[in-house]
Protein backbone atom coordinates (compact mmCIF):
# COMPACT_ATOMS: atom_id res chain seq x y z
CA UNK A 1 0.00 0.00 0.00
CA UNK A 2 1.39 3.38 -0.96
CA UNK A 3 1.76 6.24 1.48
CA UNK A 4 -1.11 8.08 -0.26
CA UNK A 5 -3.39 5.01 0.04
CA UNK A 6 -2.52 4.63 3.76
CA UNK A 7 -3.38 8.29 4.43
CA UNK A 8 -6.66 7.96 2.53
CA UNK A 9 -7.55 4.79 4.51
CA UNK A 10 -6.71 6.56 7.79
CA UNK A 11 -8.89 9.54 6.83
CA UNK A 12 -11.81 7.28 5.88
CA UNK A 13 -11.47 5.36 9.18
CA UNK A 14 -11.26 8.58 11.23
CA UNK A 15 -14.27 10.08 9.44
CA UNK A 16 -16.28 6.91 10.04
CA UNK A 17 -15.36 6.90 13.75
CA UNK A 18 -16.23 10.58 14.24
CA UNK A 19 -19.51 10.21 12.32
CA UNK A 20 -20.43 7.09 14.30
CA UNK A 21 -19.69 8.82 17.61
CA UNK A 22 -21.72 11.88 16.62
CA UNK A 23 -24.72 9.77 15.60
CA UNK A 24 -24.49 7.71 18.80
CA UNK A 25 -24.35 10.81 21.01
CA UNK A 26 -27.25 12.40 19.10
CA UNK A 27 -29.42 9.29 19.45
CA UNK A 28 -28.63 9.04 23.16
CA UNK A 29 -29.61 12.65 23.74
CA UNK A 30 -32.84 12.32 21.78
CA UNK A 31 -33.75 9.11 23.54
CA UNK A 32 -33.19 10.54 26.99
CA UNK A 33 -35.41 13.56 26.27
CA UNK A 34 -38.17 11.68 24.46
CA UNK A 35 -38.10 8.67 26.75
CA UNK A 36 -37.69 10.31 30.16
CA UNK A 37 -39.26 8.35 32.99
CA UNK A 38 -42.11 10.20 34.66
CA UNK A 39 -41.77 11.09 38.31
CA UNK A 40 -44.05 9.66 40.97
CA UNK A 41 -45.46 13.16 41.40
CA UNK A 42 -46.40 13.28 37.70
CA UNK A 43 -48.14 9.91 37.96
CA UNK A 44 -49.95 11.00 41.16
CA UNK A 45 -51.25 14.05 39.26
CA UNK A 46 -53.03 11.74 36.80
CA UNK A 47 -55.48 10.84 39.59
CA UNK A 48 -56.10 14.53 40.22
CA UNK A 49 -57.03 14.97 36.55
CA UNK A 50 -59.32 11.92 36.70
CA UNK A 51 -60.96 13.21 39.90
CA UNK A 52 -61.51 16.63 38.31
CA UNK A 53 -63.10 14.93 35.27
CA UNK A 54 -65.28 12.89 37.64
CA UNK A 55 -66.51 16.06 39.33
CA UNK A 56 -67.37 17.62 35.96
CA UNK A 57 -70.54 15.52 35.91
CA UNK A 58 -69.81 14.53 32.31
CA UNK A 59 -69.27 10.78 31.84
CA UNK A 60 -67.65 11.35 28.43
CA UNK A 61 -65.01 13.59 30.04
CA UNK A 62 -64.17 10.82 32.51
CA UNK A 63 -64.14 8.13 29.81
CA UNK A 64 -61.72 10.22 27.73
CA UNK A 65 -59.08 9.52 30.39
CA UNK A 66 -59.28 5.78 29.55
CA UNK A 67 -57.65 4.03 26.61
CA UNK A 68 -60.06 2.65 23.99
CA UNK A 69 -59.11 -0.89 25.10
CA UNK A 70 -59.17 -0.14 28.85
CA UNK A 71 -60.67 -2.45 31.44
CA UNK A 72 -62.66 -0.99 34.35
CA UNK A 73 -63.61 -3.10 37.37
CA UNK A 74 -65.73 -0.45 39.07
CA UNK A 75 -66.50 0.16 42.73
CA UNK A 76 -70.27 0.14 42.47
CA UNK A 77 -71.02 -2.41 39.75
CA UNK A 78 -70.41 -6.14 39.31
CA UNK A 79 -70.03 -5.68 35.53
CA UNK A 80 -66.54 -5.61 33.99
CA UNK A 81 -66.41 -2.63 31.60
CA UNK A 82 -64.27 -3.34 28.53
CA UNK A 83 -65.27 -0.69 26.01
CA UNK A 84 -65.91 3.05 25.87
CA UNK A 85 -69.72 2.72 25.87
CA UNK A 86 -69.72 0.54 29.00
CA UNK A 87 -67.31 2.89 30.79
CA UNK A 88 -69.48 5.89 29.93
CA UNK A 89 -72.58 4.01 31.09
CA UNK A 90 -70.96 3.29 34.46
CA UNK A 91 -69.91 6.88 35.06
CA UNK A 92 -73.29 8.26 34.00
CA UNK A 93 -74.80 6.41 36.99
CA UNK A 94 -71.84 6.81 39.34
CA UNK A 95 -71.88 10.57 38.90
CA UNK A 96 -75.55 10.85 39.97
CA UNK A 97 -74.40 11.30 43.58
CA UNK A 98 -71.69 13.89 42.83
CA UNK A 99 -68.65 11.79 43.81
CA UNK A 100 -65.39 13.37 44.88
CA UNK A 101 -62.35 11.16 45.36
CA UNK A 102 -59.70 11.67 48.00
CA UNK A 103 -56.56 9.55 48.21
CA UNK A 104 -55.78 8.12 51.62
CA UNK A 105 -52.62 6.20 50.73
CA UNK A 106 -50.88 5.76 47.42
CA UNK A 107 -48.07 3.49 46.26
CA UNK A 108 -46.73 4.40 42.83
CA UNK A 109 -44.47 2.22 40.70
CA UNK A 110 -43.02 3.79 37.58
CA UNK A 111 -42.31 0.82 35.34
CA UNK A 112 -40.67 2.68 32.46
CA UNK A 113 -41.06 5.89 30.46
CA UNK A 114 -44.46 4.75 29.15
CA UNK A 115 -46.10 2.83 31.98
CA UNK A 116 -46.83 3.16 35.67
CA UNK A 117 -49.11 1.76 38.35
CA UNK A 118 -50.78 3.74 41.13
CA UNK A 119 -52.40 1.60 43.80
CA UNK A 120 -53.71 2.30 47.27
CA UNK A 121 -56.72 3.46 49.23
CA UNK A 122 -59.12 6.27 48.51
CA UNK A 123 -62.31 7.71 49.92
CA UNK A 124 -65.32 8.83 47.93
CA UNK A 125 -67.57 11.57 49.22
CA UNK A 126 -71.11 11.38 47.81
CA UNK A 127 -74.06 13.74 48.03
CA UNK A 128 -77.45 12.19 47.37
CA UNK A 129 -79.06 14.19 44.56
CA UNK A 130 -82.57 13.81 46.04
CA UNK A 131 -81.99 14.22 49.78
CA UNK A 132 -78.71 16.14 49.96
CA UNK A 133 -77.48 13.52 52.44
CA UNK A 134 -73.73 13.04 52.42
CA UNK A 135 -71.95 9.74 52.82
CA UNK A 136 -68.40 8.46 52.52
CA UNK A 137 -67.16 5.15 51.10
CA UNK A 138 -63.60 3.92 51.47
CA UNK A 139 -62.21 1.76 48.69
CA UNK A 140 -58.98 0.29 47.40
CA UNK A 141 -57.83 1.04 43.88
CA UNK A 142 -55.33 0.24 41.16
CA UNK A 143 -54.76 2.41 38.10
CA UNK A 144 -52.46 1.07 35.38
CA UNK A 145 -51.37 3.87 33.07
CA UNK A 146 -49.73 3.82 29.66
CA UNK A 147 -48.45 6.74 27.65
CA UNK A 148 -49.96 6.43 24.18
CA UNK A 149 -49.22 8.93 21.43
CA UNK A 150 -47.87 11.32 24.05
CA UNK A 151 -50.92 11.09 26.35
CA UNK A 152 -51.17 9.21 29.63
CA UNK A 153 -54.27 7.00 29.66
CA UNK A 154 -55.79 4.53 32.10
CA UNK A 155 -55.53 1.03 30.63
CA UNK A 156 -56.76 -0.84 33.70
CA UNK A 157 -58.69 0.48 36.69
CA UNK A 158 -59.84 -1.67 39.57
CA UNK A 159 -61.76 -0.22 42.50
CA UNK A 160 -63.51 -2.12 45.26
CA UNK A 161 -65.06 -1.21 48.57
CA UNK A 162 -62.58 -1.63 51.38
CA UNK A 163 -63.45 -4.77 53.35
CA UNK A 164 -63.78 -4.49 57.12
CA UNK A 165 -60.66 -5.06 59.18
CA UNK A 166 -60.44 -8.36 61.02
Amino acid sequence: MTRKARIRAALVTTTALVTGATVTVGVGAASSDAGARPTKKQIAALFDGWNKALQSGDAETVAARYAKDAVLLPTASPQIRTDRAAIIDYFEHFQDNKPRGEKIRSVINVLDQNSAIDTGLYRFHFTDAKTGEERTVEARYTYAYEKRNGTWLIVNHHSSVLPPAN
